[in-house]
Protein backbone atom coordinates (compact mmCIF):
# COMPACT_ATOMS: atom_id res chain seq x y z
CA UNK A 1 0.00 0.00 0.00
CA UNK A 2 1.36 3.11 -0.72
CA UNK A 3 2.22 5.66 1.82
CA UNK A 4 -0.32 8.45 2.98
CA UNK A 5 0.11 11.98 1.83
CA UNK A 6 -0.92 14.83 4.41
CA UNK A 7 -1.38 18.06 3.76
CA UNK A 8 1.61 20.72 4.02
CA UNK A 9 2.15 21.70 7.68
CA UNK A 10 0.38 24.77 8.12
CA UNK A 11 -2.13 24.23 5.31
CA UNK A 12 -5.16 23.30 5.93
CA UNK A 13 -8.51 21.62 4.26
CA UNK A 14 -11.57 23.49 5.04
CA UNK A 15 -14.26 20.42 4.88
CA UNK A 16 -17.92 20.28 4.57
CA UNK A 17 -19.75 20.68 8.28
CA UNK A 18 -20.50 17.32 9.89
CA UNK A 19 -17.14 15.44 8.28
CA UNK A 20 -15.15 14.68 10.67
CA UNK A 21 -10.64 15.87 10.96
CA UNK A 22 -8.50 16.22 13.20
CA UNK A 23 -8.66 19.74 14.21
CA UNK A 24 -11.24 22.39 15.39
CA UNK A 25 -11.35 24.84 12.27
CA UNK A 26 -14.01 26.12 11.20
CA UNK A 27 -15.92 23.90 8.25
CA UNK A 28 -17.27 25.46 4.83
CA UNK A 29 -20.50 26.29 6.16
CA UNK A 30 -19.24 28.83 8.38
CA UNK A 31 -17.13 30.34 5.65
CA UNK A 32 -19.64 30.39 3.25
CA UNK A 33 -21.94 32.08 5.35
CA UNK A 34 -19.02 34.67 6.39
CA UNK A 35 -18.21 35.29 2.33
CA UNK A 36 -21.78 36.20 1.68
CA UNK A 37 -22.27 38.58 4.82
CA UNK A 38 -19.13 40.01 3.56
CA UNK A 39 -20.42 40.73 -0.01
CA UNK A 40 -23.62 42.11 1.47
CA UNK A 41 -21.65 44.45 3.40
CA UNK A 42 -19.50 45.91 0.66
CA UNK A 43 -22.66 46.15 -1.82
CA UNK A 44 -24.26 48.67 0.63
CA UNK A 45 -20.83 50.59 0.79
CA UNK A 46 -20.37 50.85 -2.95
CA UNK A 47 -17.75 48.55 -3.03
CA UNK A 48 -16.25 46.20 -6.07
CA UNK A 49 -15.09 42.51 -6.03
CA UNK A 50 -11.81 41.69 -8.29
CA UNK A 51 -9.37 39.21 -7.98
CA UNK A 52 -5.25 39.37 -8.08
CA UNK A 53 -3.25 36.29 -8.95
CA UNK A 54 -1.45 34.48 -5.89
CA UNK A 55 1.98 34.95 -7.83
CA UNK A 56 3.71 37.67 -8.21
CA UNK A 57 7.10 39.16 -8.88
CA UNK A 58 9.23 39.01 -5.79
CA UNK A 59 10.26 42.75 -6.35
CA UNK A 60 6.61 43.79 -5.97
CA UNK A 61 6.73 43.02 -2.01
CA UNK A 62 10.68 44.15 -1.44
CA UNK A 63 9.73 47.17 -2.79
CA UNK A 64 6.02 47.94 -1.69
CA UNK A 65 6.23 45.75 1.39
CA UNK A 66 9.75 46.76 2.75
CA UNK A 67 13.26 44.63 2.65
CA UNK A 68 13.39 45.34 6.60
CA UNK A 69 10.31 43.84 7.37
CA UNK A 70 9.94 40.35 8.78
CA UNK A 71 7.53 39.41 5.65
CA UNK A 72 10.59 39.68 3.29
CA UNK A 73 13.14 38.69 5.42
CA UNK A 74 11.66 35.68 6.53
CA UNK A 75 8.31 34.49 5.24
CA UNK A 76 8.14 34.65 1.72
CA UNK A 77 7.72 31.71 -0.09
CA UNK A 78 9.97 32.86 -3.43
CA UNK A 79 11.54 31.24 -5.92
CA UNK A 80 13.46 31.41 -9.72
CA UNK A 81 10.93 30.08 -12.18
CA UNK A 82 12.64 27.29 -14.25
CA UNK A 83 11.88 28.48 -17.70
CA UNK A 84 13.18 31.82 -17.66
CA UNK A 85 14.90 33.00 -14.15
CA UNK A 86 11.70 35.40 -13.33
CA UNK A 87 12.01 35.77 -9.15
CA UNK A 88 8.52 35.41 -8.52
CA UNK A 89 6.57 34.84 -4.82
CA UNK A 90 3.90 33.19 -3.32
CA UNK A 91 1.31 36.67 -2.22
CA UNK A 92 2.10 37.52 1.66
CA UNK A 93 -0.34 40.18 1.24
CA UNK A 94 -3.12 41.26 -1.19
CA UNK A 95 -2.79 45.22 -1.13
CA UNK A 96 0.95 45.28 -3.07
CA UNK A 97 -0.67 42.89 -5.59
CA UNK A 98 -4.16 45.35 -5.98
CA UNK A 99 -2.28 48.48 -6.55
CA UNK A 100 0.25 46.76 -9.00
CA UNK A 101 -3.00 45.87 -11.02
CA UNK A 102 -4.00 49.21 -10.45
CA UNK A 103 -0.77 50.59 -12.12
CA UNK A 104 -0.63 48.21 -14.48
CA UNK A 105 -4.21 48.92 -15.80
CA UNK A 106 -4.52 52.45 -15.68
CA UNK A 107 -7.38 51.54 -13.70
CA UNK A 108 -8.10 55.14 -11.55
CA UNK A 109 -8.25 56.86 -15.16
CA UNK A 110 -11.95 57.42 -14.78
CA UNK A 111 -11.92 58.02 -11.16
CA UNK A 112 -11.07 56.56 -7.55
CA UNK A 113 -12.49 53.22 -6.93
CA UNK A 114 -13.37 51.06 -3.53
CA UNK A 115 -12.60 47.37 -4.25
CA UNK A 116 -12.74 44.62 -2.24
CA UNK A 117 -11.01 40.44 -2.72
CA UNK A 118 -10.93 37.33 -0.78
CA UNK A 119 -8.13 35.15 -1.15
CA UNK A 120 -4.78 32.70 -0.15
CA UNK A 121 -2.19 34.54 1.38
CA UNK A 122 1.11 32.81 2.52
CA UNK A 123 3.64 33.28 5.11
CA UNK A 124 5.94 30.72 6.36
CA UNK A 125 5.97 31.11 9.68
CA UNK A 126 5.39 28.82 12.96
CA UNK A 127 1.74 27.67 12.53
CA UNK A 128 0.22 28.11 15.72
CA UNK A 129 -3.67 29.12 16.31
CA UNK A 130 -4.66 31.83 13.96
CA UNK A 131 -1.37 31.97 12.34
CA UNK A 132 -0.99 29.79 9.09
CA UNK A 133 1.60 29.41 6.13
CA UNK A 134 -1.49 29.08 3.95
CA UNK A 135 -4.49 31.63 4.93
CA UNK A 136 -7.01 33.60 3.32
CA UNK A 137 -7.77 37.28 3.85
CA UNK A 138 -10.20 39.54 3.63
CA UNK A 139 -8.76 42.73 1.50
CA UNK A 140 -10.68 45.75 0.88
CA UNK A 141 -9.23 49.14 -0.29
CA UNK A 142 -10.21 52.56 -1.10
CA UNK A 143 -8.21 54.02 -4.24
CA UNK A 144 -7.88 57.37 -4.80
CA UNK A 145 -9.56 59.13 -2.01
CA UNK A 146 -7.46 61.88 -0.23
CA UNK A 147 -9.18 62.84 3.09
CA UNK A 148 -9.86 61.36 6.60
CA UNK A 149 -14.11 60.99 5.02
CA UNK A 150 -12.72 57.65 3.32
CA UNK A 151 -10.42 56.47 6.46
CA UNK A 152 -13.59 57.12 8.90
CA UNK A 153 -15.94 55.30 6.40
CA UNK A 154 -13.60 52.26 6.25
CA UNK A 155 -13.62 51.61 9.96
CA UNK A 156 -17.13 52.46 10.17
CA UNK A 157 -17.70 49.43 7.43
CA UNK A 158 -16.09 47.24 9.65
CA UNK A 159 -18.17 47.88 12.53
CA UNK A 160 -21.18 47.15 10.36
CA UNK A 161 -19.50 43.98 9.59
CA UNK A 162 -18.87 43.37 12.94
CA UNK A 163 -22.53 43.33 14.07
CA UNK A 164 -23.59 41.83 11.18
CA UNK A 165 -21.66 38.66 11.74
CA UNK A 166 -22.51 38.84 15.74
CA UNK A 167 -20.20 40.82 17.22
CA UNK A 168 -20.76 43.47 20.08
CA UNK A 169 -18.33 46.61 19.92
CA UNK A 170 -15.93 46.81 23.28
CA UNK A 171 -17.42 43.32 24.40
CA UNK A 172 -15.69 41.32 21.45
CA UNK A 173 -13.98 43.45 19.53
CA UNK A 174 -12.56 47.12 20.22
CA UNK A 175 -10.80 49.51 18.29
CA UNK A 176 -7.07 51.48 18.43
CA UNK A 177 -6.42 54.13 16.09
CA UNK A 178 -2.92 56.17 15.50
CA UNK A 179 -1.10 58.62 13.18
CA UNK A 180 2.24 57.70 11.77
CA UNK A 181 2.12 61.20 10.09
CA UNK A 182 4.02 61.80 6.57
CA UNK A 183 7.78 60.33 5.89
CA UNK A 184 9.78 63.51 7.00
CA UNK A 185 7.87 63.19 10.16
CA UNK A 186 8.58 59.61 10.24
CA UNK A 187 12.01 60.37 9.40
CA UNK A 188 12.45 62.59 12.45
CA UNK A 189 10.84 60.23 14.52
CA UNK A 190 13.05 57.18 13.21
CA UNK A 191 15.98 59.39 14.13
CA UNK A 192 15.19 59.76 17.07
CA UNK A 193 14.28 56.22 17.91
CA UNK A 194 17.75 55.01 16.61
CA UNK A 195 19.01 57.26 19.66
CA UNK A 196 17.13 56.41 21.98
CA UNK A 197 17.91 52.26 21.77
CA UNK A 198 21.22 53.16 21.40
CA UNK A 199 21.59 54.14 24.09
CA UNK A 200 19.77 51.24 25.72
CA UNK A 201 21.33 49.06 23.72
CA UNK A 202 21.75 46.28 26.27
CA UNK A 203 18.50 46.13 27.19
CA UNK A 204 17.58 45.08 24.01
CA UNK A 205 16.89 41.48 22.90
CA UNK A 206 17.72 39.87 19.76
CA UNK A 207 15.22 41.07 17.75
CA UNK A 208 15.27 44.58 19.09
CA UNK A 209 19.25 44.59 18.16
CA UNK A 210 18.44 43.03 14.47
CA UNK A 211 15.46 45.75 13.68
CA UNK A 212 17.92 49.13 15.38
CA UNK A 213 19.37 49.97 12.26
CA UNK A 214 16.53 48.47 9.57
CA UNK A 215 13.39 48.78 10.77
CA UNK A 216 13.59 50.80 14.19
CA UNK A 217 9.67 51.30 14.33
CA UNK A 218 9.30 47.72 14.61
CA UNK A 219 10.72 47.67 17.71
CA UNK A 220 7.73 49.20 19.28
CA UNK A 221 6.14 46.65 18.14
CA UNK A 222 7.80 44.02 20.25
CA UNK A 223 6.35 41.24 22.44
CA UNK A 224 9.08 40.66 24.92
CA UNK A 225 7.44 41.76 28.37
CA UNK A 226 11.39 42.15 29.50
CA UNK A 227 11.47 45.13 26.76
CA UNK A 228 7.92 46.74 27.58
CA UNK A 229 8.93 49.64 30.36
CA UNK A 230 11.80 50.38 27.59
CA UNK A 231 9.51 50.35 24.66
CA UNK A 232 6.72 52.94 26.98
CA UNK A 233 9.35 55.36 27.46
CA UNK A 234 11.07 55.59 23.70
CA UNK A 235 9.66 58.83 21.91
CA UNK A 236 6.40 58.86 20.82
CA UNK A 237 5.89 59.86 17.15
CA UNK A 238 3.17 61.96 18.25
CA UNK A 239 5.24 64.50 19.53
CA UNK A 240 7.03 64.68 15.43
CA UNK A 241 3.49 64.97 13.94
CA UNK A 242 2.70 68.53 11.91
CA UNK A 243 -0.44 70.15 12.09
CA UNK A 244 -1.97 68.80 9.12
CA UNK A 245 -1.43 65.14 10.19
CA UNK A 246 -2.73 66.05 13.70
CA UNK A 247 -6.08 67.27 11.41
CA UNK A 248 -6.11 64.63 9.57
CA UNK A 249 -6.68 62.35 12.60
CA UNK A 250 -8.80 64.66 14.66
CA UNK A 251 -11.16 64.56 11.65
CA UNK A 252 -11.14 60.80 11.24
CA UNK A 253 -11.68 60.97 15.43
CA UNK A 254 -14.57 63.33 14.97
CA UNK A 255 -16.77 61.55 12.71
CA UNK A 256 -16.24 57.94 14.83
CA UNK A 257 -17.29 60.65 17.98
CA UNK A 258 -20.77 61.69 16.20
CA UNK A 259 -20.92 57.89 15.21
CA UNK A 260 -20.33 56.69 18.69
CA UNK A 261 -17.70 54.50 17.97
CA UNK A 262 -15.72 54.17 21.14
CA UNK A 263 -11.91 53.53 20.33
CA UNK A 264 -8.62 54.45 21.79
CA UNK A 265 -5.88 56.60 20.48
CA UNK A 266 -2.72 53.92 20.84
CA UNK A 267 0.39 56.07 19.83
CA UNK A 268 2.51 52.78 20.32
CA UNK A 269 0.20 51.32 17.17
CA UNK A 270 2.92 50.74 14.19
CA UNK A 271 1.22 48.15 11.64
CA UNK A 272 4.18 45.86 10.57
CA UNK A 273 4.67 47.03 6.65
CA UNK A 274 6.88 50.24 5.26
CA UNK A 275 4.10 51.47 3.20
CA UNK A 276 1.91 53.01 5.79
CA UNK A 277 1.18 56.99 6.33
CA UNK A 278 -1.23 58.99 8.75
CA UNK A 279 -4.04 57.12 9.63
CA UNK A 280 -3.40 53.50 11.11
CA UNK A 281 -5.66 51.35 12.94
CA UNK A 282 -6.47 47.81 14.80
CA UNK A 283 -9.69 46.11 15.88
CA UNK A 284 -8.23 43.96 18.32
CA UNK A 285 -10.22 41.09 20.67
CA UNK A 286 -9.15 39.56 24.15
CA UNK A 287 -10.87 36.17 23.28
CA UNK A 288 -7.60 34.28 21.54
CA UNK A 289 -5.02 34.78 23.66
CA UNK A 290 -2.01 35.85 22.50
CA UNK A 291 -3.42 36.53 18.75
CA UNK A 292 -5.27 39.71 19.70
CA UNK A 293 -5.01 41.34 16.22
CA UNK A 294 -8.35 40.70 14.34
CA UNK A 295 -7.79 42.90 11.23
CA UNK A 296 -5.80 46.02 10.72
CA UNK A 297 -4.81 48.64 8.09
CA UNK A 298 -4.58 52.26 7.35
CA UNK A 299 -3.50 54.92 4.78
CA UNK A 300 -0.70 54.22 2.22
CA UNK A 301 -0.43 57.37 0.11
CA UNK A 302 2.67 56.27 -1.36
CA UNK A 303 2.84 52.78 -2.65
CA UNK A 304 1.22 54.20 -5.91
CA UNK A 305 4.64 55.90 -6.36
CA UNK A 306 6.65 53.10 -5.04
CA UNK A 307 5.30 50.91 -7.50
CA UNK A 308 5.63 52.81 -10.53
CA UNK A 309 2.60 54.75 -10.90
CA UNK A 310 1.41 57.76 -10.34
CA UNK A 311 0.91 59.37 -6.53
CA UNK A 312 -2.28 58.41 -5.63
CA UNK A 313 -3.71 58.51 -2.22
CA UNK A 314 -4.93 55.24 -0.91
CA UNK A 315 -6.52 53.38 2.31
CA UNK A 316 -7.45 49.81 3.20
CA UNK A 317 -7.60 47.05 5.59
CA UNK A 318 -6.30 43.16 5.78
CA UNK A 319 -8.29 40.72 7.71
CA UNK A 320 -7.55 37.11 8.84
CA UNK A 321 -10.63 34.91 8.03
CA UNK A 322 -10.08 31.74 10.04
CA UNK A 323 -8.49 34.09 12.97
CA UNK A 324 -12.31 35.66 12.45
CA UNK A 325 -13.63 32.44 11.83
CA UNK A 326 -12.18 30.92 15.22
CA UNK A 327 -12.93 34.34 17.22
CA UNK A 328 -17.09 33.90 16.21
CA UNK A 329 -16.73 29.98 17.31
CA UNK A 330 -14.70 30.90 20.63
CA UNK A 331 -17.72 33.22 21.79
CA UNK A 332 -20.58 31.11 20.00
CA UNK A 333 -22.18 33.23 17.43
CA UNK A 334 -24.84 30.57 15.43
CA UNK A 335 -24.13 30.64 11.83
CA UNK A 336 -26.89 29.84 9.96
CA UNK A 337 -27.55 27.09 8.01
CA UNK A 338 -27.78 26.08 4.61
CA UNK A 339 -30.63 23.43 4.71
CA UNK A 340 -32.32 21.91 1.49
CA UNK A 341 -35.88 23.26 1.28
CA UNK A 342 -37.00 19.48 0.17
CA UNK A 343 -35.44 16.09 0.27
CA UNK A 344 -36.15 13.34 -2.13
CA UNK A 345 -37.31 10.22 -0.59
CA UNK A 346 -36.98 7.18 -3.10
CA UNK A 347 -38.39 4.09 -1.60
CA UNK A 348 -36.54 2.36 -5.19
CA UNK A 349 -34.99 2.27 -7.95
CA UNK A 350 -37.78 2.84 -10.54
CA UNK A 351 -38.84 6.39 -9.03
CA UNK A 352 -35.68 7.66 -10.16
CA UNK A 353 -36.68 8.76 -13.34
CA UNK A 354 -40.03 10.49 -12.68
CA UNK A 355 -38.52 11.71 -9.46
CA UNK A 356 -35.51 13.71 -11.60
CA UNK A 357 -38.06 15.66 -13.54
CA UNK A 358 -39.83 16.67 -10.32
CA UNK A 359 -36.66 17.78 -8.47
CA UNK A 360 -35.06 18.91 -11.58
CA UNK A 361 -38.59 21.23 -11.94
CA UNK A 362 -38.54 22.57 -8.34
CA UNK A 363 -34.59 23.39 -8.49
CA UNK A 364 -35.96 25.96 -11.82
CA UNK A 365 -38.65 26.75 -9.56
CA UNK A 366 -35.92 28.14 -6.94
CA UNK A 367 -36.37 25.63 -4.44
CA UNK A 368 -33.17 23.64 -2.71
CA UNK A 369 -33.33 20.18 -3.37
CA UNK A 370 -31.28 17.12 -1.63
CA UNK A 371 -31.76 13.89 -3.53
CA UNK A 372 -31.22 10.54 -1.60
CA UNK A 373 -28.91 8.60 -3.47
CA UNK A 374 -27.55 4.48 -2.46
CA UNK A 375 -30.60 3.25 -1.92
CA UNK A 376 -31.80 2.02 1.60
CA UNK A 377 -34.69 0.99 3.75
CA UNK A 378 -37.46 4.14 3.74
CA UNK A 379 -36.69 4.88 7.57
CA UNK A 380 -33.66 5.31 7.21
CA UNK A 381 -34.18 7.61 4.51
CA UNK A 382 -36.51 9.83 6.88
CA UNK A 383 -33.37 9.52 9.38
CA UNK A 384 -31.46 11.04 6.79
CA UNK A 385 -34.04 13.66 5.37
CA UNK A 386 -34.91 14.78 8.96
CA UNK A 387 -30.71 15.48 9.58
CA UNK A 388 -30.92 17.54 6.18
CA UNK A 389 -32.50 20.38 8.10
CA UNK A 390 -34.90 20.12 5.03
CA UNK A 391 -38.60 21.86 5.70
CA UNK A 392 -40.21 18.81 3.40
CA UNK A 393 -39.83 15.58 2.29
CA UNK A 394 -41.15 14.94 -0.96
CA UNK A 395 -42.26 10.42 -0.71
CA UNK A 396 -41.91 9.02 -4.44
CA UNK A 397 -43.91 5.82 -3.11
CA UNK A 398 -44.90 3.30 -5.73
CA UNK A 399 -48.42 3.73 -4.50
CA UNK A 400 -48.48 7.96 -5.01
CA UNK A 401 -46.22 7.03 -8.16
CA UNK A 402 -49.22 5.10 -9.67
CA UNK A 403 -51.52 7.71 -9.56
CA UNK A 404 -49.35 10.20 -11.02
CA UNK A 405 -48.49 11.83 -7.67
CA UNK A 406 -46.24 12.36 -4.86
CA UNK A 407 -46.56 12.97 -1.03
CA UNK A 408 -45.26 15.64 0.50
CA UNK A 409 -44.55 15.38 3.94
CA UNK A 410 -43.85 18.85 6.56
CA UNK A 411 -40.60 17.52 8.71
CA UNK A 412 -40.41 20.64 10.88
CA UNK A 413 -43.97 20.63 11.66
CA UNK A 414 -45.66 17.61 13.28
CA UNK A 415 -49.18 19.59 13.44
CA UNK A 416 -49.29 19.44 9.72
CA UNK A 417 -50.42 16.97 7.84
CA UNK A 418 -48.69 15.06 4.91
CA UNK A 419 -50.39 15.89 1.42
CA UNK A 420 -50.23 14.83 -2.41
CA UNK A 421 -49.11 16.86 -4.93
CA UNK A 422 -49.56 15.81 -8.70
CA UNK A 423 -46.15 15.09 -10.82
CA UNK A 424 -46.73 16.80 -13.45
CA UNK A 425 -47.64 20.84 -13.13
CA UNK A 426 -44.64 21.55 -10.62
CA UNK A 427 -44.89 24.83 -11.48
CA UNK A 428 -48.48 25.17 -9.64
CA UNK A 429 -47.70 23.73 -6.34
CA UNK A 430 -43.94 24.89 -5.92
CA UNK A 431 -44.64 28.20 -4.53
CA UNK A 432 -46.51 26.56 -1.51
CA UNK A 433 -43.29 25.08 -0.29
CA UNK A 434 -40.74 28.04 -1.34
CA UNK A 435 -42.89 29.94 0.99
CA UNK A 436 -44.16 28.07 3.50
Amino acid sequence: MADKLVAVKGMNDILPGGVPRKDKLPDSAIWRWFERTVDTVMSRHGYQHLLTPIVEPTPLFVRGIGEATDIVEKEMYSWHDAMNGDALTLRPEITAGIVRAMVEHNALYNGPLRVWSIGPVFRHERPQKGRYRQFYQLDVEALGFAGPDVDAELILMLRSLWLALGLQIGTHVRLELNSLGQPAERAAHRAALVAYFTAHADELDEDGKRRLHTNPLRILDTKNPAMQALVEAAPKLSDHLGEASRAHLAAVCAVLDAAGLPYRINPRLVRGLDYYNLTVFEWVTDQLGSQGTVCGGGRYDGLFEQLGGKPTPAIGFGLGIERLLLLLQEIGVPVPTAAPDVYAVLPDAAALPPAMVVLDALRQAGLAVQMHAGGGSLKAQFKKADASGARFALVFGADELAQGQVAVKPLRDAAAAQVLRPLAGVAAWAPELRNA
